[in-house]
């Protein structure tokens, strides 16, 4: 895996289609404007962190270690099963919610773009910047990530800075927030 630095997506999957040429590499995470990362082989990785730094004019490409080697086919059978699995679930519309979906970057409507958007994300890029930009352009101002760690707080700092990220991880921090956000109605 490599972490490509300041490039955008488009450039980043134009570097892992040159170095494609001898053996699949794909771009897997784009969650920020700033750090991206490609190619789950290790050789690969450098190849196309190569090509993005001389070619493409990244700052920086640093070739990451990777605890697993998680294979196409392995991924496949992942998403198959999870597919299976909410076949199981009933979904409905989402008339009143706005999610935008983390494969395509913008918003699904339907229970089955729902669906095919939870199933292709278990094996795509994740598109946070585009999904911030959905919620940018519905209203959203104020995002509030929930579970341990500040991870999404800090992508939506280096995205757009005047976006206000707070983050919920137990009761106290709730509270906090929610006393916060009221204040200021």
């Amino acid at each position: 895996m490599a972490a490509i630095i300041g490039l955008d997506d488009a450039t980043i999957i134009d570097a892992c289609a040159a170095a494609s040429a001898q053996g699949a590499v794909q771009a897997r995470q784009l969650p920020t404007a700033r750090d991206r990362r490609s190619s789950p082989v290790r050789k690969r990785a450098s190849r196309c962190g190569r090509a993005a730094q001389g070619e493409k004019g990244a700052k920086k490409a640093v070739i990451l270690p990777s605890p697993h080697r998680s294979t196409r086919r392995s991924r496949h059978r992942r998403q198959e099963a999870f597919a299976a699995e909410l076949d199981k679930v009933a979904l409905h519309d989402a008339a009143r919610s706005r999610r935008p979906s983390n494969y395509y970057g913008r918003l699904a409507q339907t229970a089955a773009e729902i669906k095919e958007n939870l199933v292709a994300q278990a094996d795509h890029p994740v598109r946070w910047i585009a999904c911030v930009a959905t919620m940018r352009d519905f209203g959203a101002d104020t995002y509030i990530e929930c579970g341990l760690g500040k991870t999404l707080a800090g992508f939506n700092k280096r995205i757009d800075k005047t976006l206000t990220s707070l983050n919920v991880e137990d009761e106290a921090s709730l509270q906090k927030h929610l006393t916060h956000l009221t204040s200021n109605d």
